[in-house]
């Protein structure tokens, strides 16, 4: 392992991923604090109640928010290391553009529909004003740009302080709530107003960071002009927002799915269990925001990416293992500590899913690598399959085996995502010398 950290590029992930970390730690204790908060001071059914306003909001802006900061990282990084703040500018201000018009569509969308599912999704007609006023949020949240212009310019130190701030404000507005006794209503508008200001901080700081660096304009929106001027960047946004919009409403659809079959209480427990299994994965997940932007200053057709990614993969594995063991062991009594002992039934949930964490952290580049090589509708092809095999499995094995099921079908479906990814990363790299730079691609 002397070898590994030799390498620069591995350094770099390591660091980056460190500047994450820092702040995801103090994140996952406030967010637990947070929930501990609101699942003391409300009814399980009220708790569950918020739960699903919360992934509804998640889950609409998940599905029509593009990943404008692949974009960013994919496009814009090579422009900078060539000095082209024109062509930046075409790629930063394309990326705003779409945020604009993806939030405003799932605004209209996710208000529009709510009204009518809001009863099947356990939303009581009480509360449906309040689930509304939740809705607003959805374009800050599909909001991607300011999250690319900070790795492109290598401020991950920026992203993690802005990833404290909101869990801070998040457990803050609970402990108000909840020592207040304000009730539901309290509980909602503190989530609110704490998702609110930290997202405006990330923008703040992609703002200031951009002035520092005397990159001016860089933040005006447009959509078709700088589109013609960028090769490929229709192809490669759509096809991103596809995969990820699948992908990343996993957790928030699934909630609203429990939630709709088994009650808003099952749908607590199930936010509980997948909130513990999210945070143990969290080092893979920091790793691949990091893995990401290096491997793109890397020629494809070299052995180098595919390397570092074995290893970036093998000691996430690593780490995966030793807090597999944590979770084992102390997921009860913390489940028990921070939520009361009427959730520790989560834990059994939990350790369903577990049963994918190594699987899940060790395949973490995958996605990455396809990225690198071009070849991101292969992605969206796995990823869309593994999702839909998912979303039938949960549905069939809730019926079968209640919530016991969706733990089942959790872990089908992330073992699913890794063995449909990586069959055509591994044909991608047996073909790797045909494989061109991604300068070259961005020279349209």
């Amino acid at each position: 392992m002397a070898n590994w950290f030799s390498d620069g590029s591995f350094r770099a992930i390591l660091r980056n991923a460190s500047y994450l970390a820092s702040s995801k730690l103090g994140s996952a204790i406030l967010g637990l604090v947070a929930l501990s908060f609101a699942g003391r001071g409300l009814t399980p059914a009220l708790f569950g109640t918020l739960v699903v306003v919360q992934a509804y909001a998640y889950g609409v802006s998940a599905l029509v928010k593009f990943q404008t900061w692949q974009f960013i990282v994919r496009f814009g990084a090579p422009a900078l290391i060539q000095k082209d703040l024109d062509r930046f500018r075409d790629v930063t201000g394309f990326s705003f553009g779409l945020d604009l018009a993806s939030g405003a569509v799932g605004l209209i969308a996710g208000m529009a529909l709510l009204p009518f599912i809001s009863t099947w999704v356990g939303i009581a007609p009480k509360d449906l004003h309040l689930a509304l006023l939740y809705c607003t949020l959805i374009p800050i949240m599909t909001a991607a740009t300011p999250t690319g212009i900070l790795r492109t310019l290598d401020r991950f130190d920026h992203i993690a302080v802005q990833q404290l701030v909101t869990p801070l404000l998040w457990a803050m507005g609970s402990g108000v709530s909840y020592f207040a006794n304000l009730g539901f209503a309290g509980f909602v508008i503190s989530w609110y107003l704490a998702e609110l200001v930290g997202d405006l901080l990330l923008w703040f700081f992609a703002a200031r960071e951009l002035r520092r660096q005397n990159i001016h304009r860089a933040l005006r929106p447009a959509l078709f002009a700088p589109a013609r001027r960028i090769k490929g960047a229709w192809d490669f946004v759509w096809t991103t927002n596809i995969a990820h919009s699948i992908w990343s409403a996993w957790g928030p659809a699934s909630n609203v799915i429990v939630g709709g079959l088994l009650g808003p209480s099952a749908a607590g427990l199930f936010k509980i269990a997948s909130t513990f299994f999210e945070a143990a994965s969290k080092p893979a997940n920091l790793m691949d925001k990091s893995f990401y932007p290096e491997i793109m200053r890397l020629h494809p057709a070299s052995k180098q990416p595919w390397l570092l990614a074995v290893r970036s993969g093998l000691l996430a594995g690593g780490v995966g293992l030793v807090v597999l063991l944590l979770v084992v062991i102390g997921g009860k009594p913390l489940i028990a500590l921070a939520f009361g002992q009427s959730y520790v039934e989560a834990f059994d949930l939990l350790q369903i899913m577990t049963a994918s964490l190594l699987i899940s952290m060790m395949t973490f580049p995958l996605e990455s690598l396809l990225y690198m090589a071009s070849k991101q509708r292969a992605a969206l092809v796995a990823e869309g399959l593994a999702a839909l095999l998912y979303a039938l499995l949960l549905v069939m094995l809730i019926h079968s085996f209640g919530l016991v099921g969706a733990g089942i079908a959790y872990v089908c479906g992330m073992c699913l995502k890794a063995f449909f990814t990586f069959i055509p990363t591994l044909s991608a790299y047996r073909h790797r010398h045909t494989l061109s730079h991604s300068k070259d691609l961005n020279n349209g």
